[in-house]
């Protein structure tokens, strides 16, 4: 059974996303072997991590972001906004 085709922003975004957590490990001083073990993922899966592939599992995706430290930001930029009303 094929899989449907992606649409292009969710190609782009996946790339984006992948550029952004390879330039936080780059910043961090940490090597794809450093990072892929500290995730406790293959070298390989980082790889797909780091270049965008969309159907790389989103558990692969959350334990790249953990080990990079970056969950509670992550967490925190997709809260709903809070009610000021209270």
């Amino acid at each position: 059974m094929a899989s449907r085709p992606r649409p292009i922003r969710t190609r782009r975004a996946a790339a984006q996303l992948g550029a952004q957590l390879a330039a936080t490990r780059e910043q961090q001083r940490l090597s794809v072997d450093q990072l892929a073990e500290r995730a406790s993922i293959t070298r390989g899966t980082l790889r797909r991590v780091e270049n965008g592939d969309p159907a790389v599992g989103l558990a692969a995706f959350l334990t790249v972001v953990k080990a990079l430290g970056q969950l509670d930001a992550l967490m925190a930029a997709l809260a709903p906004p809070e009610d000021d009303e209270g």
